[in-house]
């Protein structure tokens, strides 16, 4: 059983008393609903009512929009809870995966490309102030995975590096930016990603490290991480099959499941091992990494509390899921012990956020004033700070910079975008228009004249050299949910690089920094983690000599070829 006075709750006779008040007062449906995480998908007031009145989840998380609209949906949604409910963000990059119109500040590569703990820190801090706002008390961020595999998609940004030392210190910095508020933090993904390309949403992650691989890299984070007090960790659909076979041995290969199904990971290894008292949460149960298990949905919903989780992140379907997590607390998948014992860090959590004397004092949500600072100009200065620190010069070869009107008037802009990102089951389409946009305006303000139409043929080298003076090769390739790896997909053959030989060409990633694989010849190449218009200035200052670049970029971004390096 979790001890509630002990590290990361540290709760009083007081807290501890309401928590077992609390459980001894709720009936089955309450108990069964709180191992519920609620995706949001109806704002009607009378819809949000409903769902928590009718299967009592124990948090939500939702979908971005509107500070306004968020505060008015988590309002209605406390004062319907009889238990305060936690209310999850995903502020892993600032105040933006926190509220639609939220500041974006960096992500975990950014951060690291500026080798500074101050930058995490102040990430962590203004995530947490505007998630606050909005009525958030549950980041699920930092992401502590390791990028080993240049070519991972879901953790190549996110993360920081792979550096076990660099992530230690980022994430620790971290949580004191997020413990400026009243918000818990929520590491992720355990046991471990970014040792392989795929992805979570589409296929169970592997992570093949050997056991004392695994102990002197993640399991080094992870162990640090907890004695720092991290309150909830988030399970990953990735299965560790080194330490399955080790803490179950004669498992056999097609009895391995991932961390989110397997007690020998949640139970013995996080909670036993490295001893974690707090809180685990699944991964979103929608990912084909748990639905595609080889067990039925009946099975994994109650099977991932037994194995040691302690919430469940989202249904699939809210009347046949919560049946299925009733019948499997019913038919003894779910002990009483194991139960209790969940209930206990969910209650626990909430506890030491002191969420039931805010509830009692109505102050859940706080002041409807305080949405001024989404995105307000301060943080916005403090992102355009960061961005000057972390944007990075991989390489220029030629001498191409600095790049001055002097020496190149006219431009000729080829922008390469994604195709949208599905995240929580929606699919939403990118907003490379708008990106696109403000690149030409910000260039155009800098003195520059741009043309970004698109060429029908590729025409004559002679007169193109002699309508340009340089190419912008803008990669704004961004995808989530949707490929395994993430590639420059260039939808005309007039934008290939056929000019770059002849015409000085600067290509900038917005996003993804190991775009080389599809560039290999670029002679200037620069790194800019983000692609929001603090970032963009940044790049165009420093494209142009007025500031210096300051990121320093990790290996991967050569993705292990020779010939990307000169």
């Amino acid at each position: 059983m979790v001890n509630l006075k002990a590290k990361p709750y540290y709760l009083s006779d007081e807290q501890v008393q309401w928590v077992e008040d609390t459980i001894a007062s709720m009936t089955i449906e309450e108990k069964i609903g709180q191992l519920f995480v609620n995706m949001v998908t109806d704002r009607d007031p009378e819809e949000l009512k409903r769902v928590v009145q009718t299967y009592h989840p124990g948090a939500i998380r939702y979908h971005n929009t509107s500070a306004e609209a968020l505060y008015e949906q988590n309002k209605t949604l406390q004062d319907a809870s009889r238990i305060p409910l936690l209310i999850a963000s995903n502020c892993e990059a600032g105040g933006n995966g926190g509220v639609g119109g939220g500041t974006p500040m960096a992500n975990g590569a950014a951060v690291a490309a500026t080798g500074s703990e101050e930058a995490a820190y102040e990430m962590a801090r203004v995530g947490a102030v505007e998630g606050c706002a909005v009525g958030c008390n549950w980041n699920f961020a930092p992401i502590v995975d390791l990028t080993y595999n240049w070519r991972n998609t879901i953790v190549q940004i996110r993360a920081f590096n792979d550096n076990p030392d660099d992530v230690i210190r980022f994430a620790k910095a971290f949580f004191k930016g997020t413990r400026t508020q009243n918000m818990a933090t929520c590491m992720k993904h355990f046991p471990g990603d970014g040792t392989e390309e795929n992805d979570q949403h589409l296929i169970m992650g592997i992570n093949e490290m050997s056991c004392e691989e695994w102990d002197q890299t993640f399991g080094r984070v992870y162990k640090e991480l907890i004695d720092e007090g991290v309150m909830t960790v988030m399970a990953g659909h990735i299965a560790l099959p080194a330490y399955s076979k080790k803490l179950r041995p004669g498992i056999q290969d097609t009895e391995i499941r991932p961390a989110t199904l397997a007690p020998e990971l949640i139970t013995d290894l996080l909670k036993g091992q490295l001893g974690f008292n707090g809180l685990v949460v699944t991964d979103a149960s929608h990912m084909i990494g748990m639905f595609g298990a080889t067990i039925p949905r009946s099975e994994q919903v109650p099977g991932a509390i037994a194995a040691g989780c302690d919430m469940f992140l989202f249904f699939n379907d809210r009347d046949e899921d919560f049946g299925y997590m009733m019948e499997g607390y019913k038919n003894g998948t779910i002990t009483e012990e194991r139960l209790n014992d969940a209930l206990h860090r969910i209650l626990g959590v909430k506890a030491a956020l002191n969420l039931h004397i805010l509830q009692k004092e109505g102050r859940l949500l706080p002041p409807k004033e305080n949405l001024s600072v989404v995105g307000c100009e301060e943080h916005h200065q403090l992102s355009a700070k960061l961005a000057d620190q972390y944007v990075t010069l991989v390489k220029d070869r030629e001498g191409y910079l600095p790049m001055t009107t002097d020496r190149y008037k006219n431009l000729k802009l080829i922008f390469i975008g994604g195709e949208g990102r599905v995240v929580a089951g929606k699919l939403t389409k990118g907003n490379d228009a708008e990106i696109k946009a403000d690149v030409i305006r910000q260039f155009e303000e800098a003195g520059f004249n741009v043309d970004s139409s698109d060429m029908d043929v590729k025409g004559k080298m002679e007169d193109f050299k002699k309508k340009y003076d340089a190419v912008i090769l803008i990669l704004n390739v961004e995808g989530f949910a949707q490929y395994n790896t993430m590639r420059v997909k260039w939808a005309l053959p007039t934008q290939q690089p056929w000019y770059m030989s002849e015409v000085p060409t600067i290509v900038v990633s917005l996003t993804y920094p190991n775009m080389l694989i599809d560039v290999p010849m670029a002679r200037c190449y620069v790194n800019s983690y983000m692609n929001h218009p603090e970032a963009i200035h940044a790049v165009i200052e420093k494209l142009m000599g007025k500031s210096e670049f300051k990121g320093k970029y990790n290996d991967n971004v050569f993705c292990e070829r020779w010939e990307t390096r000169f």
